[in-house]
């Protein structure tokens, strides 16, 4: 048979596995439809919270219309007990609140530092977030206010005491995340990795039915051809998720179409030849699912987004790079949503390279040993 003929066969005996196919073509395809729908909102808002309001001033009552106005929070409990806000929030009907303390608007006109303390669940650092960012907006605001009356009142005017208590503006702006959503960031960078995981867990299937019918030991030139159809659903699930999903869903893209090709050219056949490797260690077609989809989570935390590497134990920042996901997920954020020239992740695709090279020569060698 032809090489062309070969890859052909390989490609349809990809789609006649259901198994298989399943995984590598239809499995991209759901994950890229409603993965981001769980981060639609992007940004959480209107967060319950309680505050406990101790002093009876008028600053204090503008502090908790403030802290009612902001689009972060919520004040579902408004009480003068810290102790039942604490209770609200060990059981988890707000998720942080805030506490007024008493004689404040004296220790406000003594000119006597004044700490209002803000209490939010760490369990759920997107809720914490938001709770502890709309306290300190609401009450940044009524202390901005407090602080131009005084300087009013020392004699300077509106436009001086406003200068005075800001004498440089700051704007920030996130240039790559505009919305700042949980959704741009994440999804992202799992995307990758789910590019990785259907295919390592589909090739895997794949490479694992082989060995169990004797097939396996078929030759460099079949098994060339079988790489080869592999890679094709991973390339169209990667044009899928750079050139429609992240538009579909208005996530950064298309820095550097050009280089995110590029990465796909040797991400997709590195993952291919590991995928392979790793059905013909185990030798068994249900095993593989077993052992990949056991690796997604820690994958993600060694990726190198949610987690900082410098936090990692000193040998996980060397076995992560065992995975294709690590250097992958760090050049497809440079160049899908950064916009980074190709030489600047050249350091990551030249590794890609390099698996991909040692992983199909490797199967190549196995393929056209002969069982003694």
């Amino acid at each position: 048979m032809g090489f062309l003929a070969l890859w052909t066969d390989s490609l349809r005996a990809l789609l006649r596995d259901k198994g298989v196919a399943l995984l590598v073509f239809g499995a991209p395809v759901l994950y890229g439809f409603f993965y981001p729908w769980f981060y639609g909102n992007e940004v959480v808002q209107r967060v319950p919270v309680a505050v406990v309001v101790q002093d009876a001033s008028g600053l204090a009552r503008q502090m908790l219309r403030f802290a009612q106005a902001s689009p972060r929070i919520d004040p579902q409990i408004v009480t003068g007990d810290e102790g039942i806000a604490q209770q609200a929030l060990l059981r988890g009907e707000v998720m942080g609140y805030a506490l007024i303390p008493r004689g404040l608007k004296r220790d406000v006109v003594r000119g006597a530092g004044v700490v209002v303390p803000v209490y939010a669940n760490g369990a759920y650092p997107l809720a914490s977030k938001q709770v502890q960012y709309g306290f300190a907006e609401a009450f940044g605001t009524v202390s901005a206010g407090v602080e131009l009356r005084r300087l009013q009142a020392g004699g300077q005017s509106a436009l001086q005491a406003a200068a005075s208590r800001s004498p440089v503006n700051a704007q920030a702006v996130a240039l790559f995340n505009p919305t700042e959503g949980y959704g741009a960031f994440v999804v992202a960078a799992v995307a990758v990795l789910i590019l990785q995981q259907t295919l390592l867990m589909g090739g895997a299937l794949f490479t694992g039915t082989l060995r169990e019918q004797g097939l396996a030991h078929a030759g460099a030139r079949v098994w060339l051809a079988r790489l080869l159809a592999l890679c094709v659903p991973g390339w169209l699930a990667g044009v899928f998720y750079f050139g429609w999903i992240f538009l579909w869903q208005d996530y950064p893209h298309g820095g550097n179409p050009a280089g995110a090709l590029a990465l796909l050219a040797v991400f997709v056949p590195a993952v291919a030849g590991c995928a392979c490797l790793l059905g013909w260690w185990l030798a068994d077609r249900e095993r593989a699912l077993q052992v990949v989809l056991f690796t997604s989570i820690p994958l993600a935390f060694l990726g190198g987004f949610t987690w900082p590497v410098e936090a990692l134990p000193e040998p996980l920042q060397w076995v992560r790079w065992l995975s294709p996901s690590t250097a992958g997920i760090q050049a497809s954020l440079r160049l899908n949503q950064v916009g980074a020239p190709v030489a600047v992740v050249g350091p990551y695709l030249g590794w890609l390279g390099g698996m991909a090279v040692g992983s199909w020569g490797a199967l190549l060698w196995l393929g056209d040993r002969r069982v003694s």
